[in-house]
């Protein structure tokens, strides 16, 4: 006969092990972006001229940017008669932090933000270009702003992206204010120009905030923000790779 063994006893697993668990075993499969376009917010801002960092960033040539199309940045504009092809450097200046005086980013993080971006940025651009220290002939001038930087709520944001009745109330929420909840946000300015002459060739505002995707379920602070630097570097190198008329180089292992 058979002794019956006792039910095993359930373990207690912490929530953010739990999470990063199912993620790592495939479990948790969603479709959705880690981050969303919030085109609506600059092109408002930009056209009641109520974005004094954009302002401050172009100057006069802000006139020039009109509202982007599907997939396009919020606020864009490429010179029509600029010949691309010529530009086979790029010189990367360091990426600058715009915001209010009042800004809640502490100086410390905007070091690490805007160092985050430029790494970004310099490993997408040298897949396709030679980076350069100094301007020239044939040299690109590639100038990045981040602005008004802000943060998630790490906890608050787990729960919302992970739990299915908190899911539908957040995908409620933004299709009312366009934005998740607890999520964090990122604005970039971009201008290109000739390094010798000075003429401005392209520019660009774009705004996105954090998605849904599981992968920013355990995003830390400033996640959601990585996640649109990411974004932006490679769109930027793709455009300008674009812009003259270049495939991709192939991938090296």
């Amino acid at each position: 006969m058979h002794k019956r063994l006792p039910a095993a006893k359930p373990t207690r697993r912490s929530g953010a092990a739990a999470l990063a668990f199912l993620i790592a075993s495939g479990l948790l499969v969603c479709g959705c972006a880690q981050t969303v376009s919030q085109s609506s917010e600059v092109q408002k801002s930009v056209s009641s001229n109520e974005s004094p960092a954009a302002t401050g960033f172009f100057g006069s040539e802000l006139s020039l940017l009109q509202p982007g199309q599907q997939g396009q940045a919020a606020m864009i504009y490429v010179d029509p008669n600029a010949n691309w092809k010529q530009y086979d450097k790029i010189l990367l200046e360091p990426v600058e932090f715009w915001d209010d005086p009042e800004t809640k980013v502490s100086p410390e993080d905007q070091d690490v933000l805007t160092a985050y971006f430029y790494n970004a940025l310099m490993t997408e651009l040298q897949k396709n270009f030679t980076l350069v220290n100094q301007g020239g002939p044939g040299v690109l001038q590639l100038q990045v702003a981040l602005v008004n930087a802000t943060a998630t709520i790490p906890g608050l944001r787990t729960v919302s992206v992970v739990v299915p009745q908190a899911r539908i109330l957040n995908l409620g929420q933004s299709l009312a204010t366009g934005a998740y909840a607890f999520a964090g946000s990122a604005q970039a300015e971009m201008k290109a120009t000739d390094s010798v002459t000075g003429q401005f060739l392209a520019g660009a505002i774009d705004q996105r905030g954090g998605g849904m995707a599981m992968s920013t379920a355990l995003a830390g602070t400033w996640g959601d923000a990585e996640n649109a630097m990411n974004y932006w570097a490679e769109k930027i190198a793709s455009r300008l790779l674009e812009l003259q008329g270049r495939q991709p180089a192939p991938a090296t292992n």
